[in-house]
């Protein structure tokens, strides 16, 4: 077996040996038996929330339990089929056991990095705010760029991804947009992208072919489920309806179905536009602005114990968190951990699972690292 393939086996065997240490192996068996038996009573569904609680942890601990046995597994058999490729000389049996292994290396990581996701909400569904910044049409395009790249790299892990509100652009783009991002640690994954995005490019929009820089603010808050119990004066709120800006035809653009939300004490803005029913938005913002000020109070935890250096960042224009180059040259840098990709087109199809992997770490380990910016 050549070097390179032997210690990538190396480092799958570790990271999942790792996997297995963080699971506490023998107490996850156990405790996931104990689970299994408690789905099987008819009476679990008398109280919809343990219920629910417990079904949760089952998928959680099965999901984790099978991705152990099943990595080991497939090792074992990528080592097999590579050792019999060595013995007949068969170029192409060793090729499709070193890009198993590849592929099983790759999970391993993936895997280990998902248990850093160990935060209060971080097995939550998530809502994805993106905002434009100044600069018009130039901005609004980018803002509607994030949207899309944001929505892509659900879709690629198989979440479900619903449009809450979108706000149009005068010419082309958009002025704001919130997601609803619904699966397992969506929140975990997702919450480091809240800051500022830095786009560089050629406008399409300047007859003139110049250079223009671009920003958009994206803000990233938990779903709050019925475990977290969130208190809100209505009185502390002013609600406003108008009619809603997005596709959705005749019906919607005609009524004041849209909802807005204002909490005065914090200046927090939440509105939803997605249902025809102004019931139902009105529902949904009302969720919406309770995670937000859950998120905030998580915020100020974070700050007040120094736990996180990311949350001691103002999420405010000249934060920018990431540059995206296109011209002159191709280039993404995360300015908060060096993290690059020279493929920039596929970070905006989704390909952003490099610089959560790297801020999470960053997050957990610690180790600010100093990264300069690019032009």
């Amino acid at each position: 077996m050549r070097a390179e393939i032997q210690h990538l086996v190396e480092e799958t065997k570790q990271s999942v040996g790792l996997l297995r240490r963080h699971l506490d192996w023998d107490t996850a068996q156990r405790r996931l038996a104990e689970l299994n038996a408690q789905a099987e009573d008819p009476n679990l569904w008398n109280d919809a929330d343990v219920a629910q609680k417990i079904m949760r942890e089952r998928t959680s601990l099965e999901d984790q339990i099978s991705a152990v046995k099943r990595l080991q597994q497939e090792l074992e058999d990528a080592i097999t089929l590579i050792e019999l490729g060595d013995a007949e000389g068969d170029e192409d049996t060793i090729k499709e056991g070193e890009e198993a292994i590849r592929g099983l290396q790759a999970e391993a990581a993936r895997r280990q990095v998902e248990t850093l996701l160990s935060g209060e909400a971080d097995a939550n569904d998530t809502y994805v705010e993106v905002h434009s910044g100044a600069g018009g049409t130039e901005s609004q395009d980018w803002a509607n760029m994030l949207q899309r790249m944001y929505a892509r790299w659900a879709e690629r892990r198989k979440y479900k991804v619903e449009l809450l509100e979108i706000t149009d652009g005068e010419e082309a783009g958009i002025k704001s947009a919130t997601l609803l991002i619904k699966g397992h640690n969506a929140y975990g994954w997702l919450k480091t992208e809240s800051g500022v995005h830095r786009l560089v490019r050629i406008s399409p929009y300047d007859s003139n072919a110049r250079r223009h820089t671009s920003f958009a603010s994206v803000w990233v808050y938990p779903v709050v489920d019925d475990r977290i119990n969130i208190e809100i004066k209505e009185s502390d709120c002013r609600i406003d309806t108008f009619r809603s800006s997005g596709a959705g035809g005749q019906h919607v653009n005609t009524t004041d179905s849209a909802v807005r939300i204002t909490h005065i004490p914090s200046g927090i803005v939440v509105a939803c536009q997605q249902e025809r029913s102004q019931h139902k938005n009105r529902a949904t913002a009302w969720n919406m602005l309770r995670a937000r000020l859950y998120e905030a109070e998580l915020k100020k935890r974070e700050e007040k114990a120094s736990a996180e250096a990311a949350a001691k960042t103002d999420i405010g224009w000249g934060h920018q968190i990431r540059s995206y180059v296109l011209q002159p040259y191709q280039m993404v840098k995360d300015l908060r951990t060096g993290t690059q990709s020279t493929a920039p087109q596929d970070v905006l199809d989704g390909d952003l699972d490099p610089f959560m992997e790297a801020s999470l770490a960053q997050r957990v380990y610690g180790g600010e690292a100093e990264v300069e910016d690019i032009d």
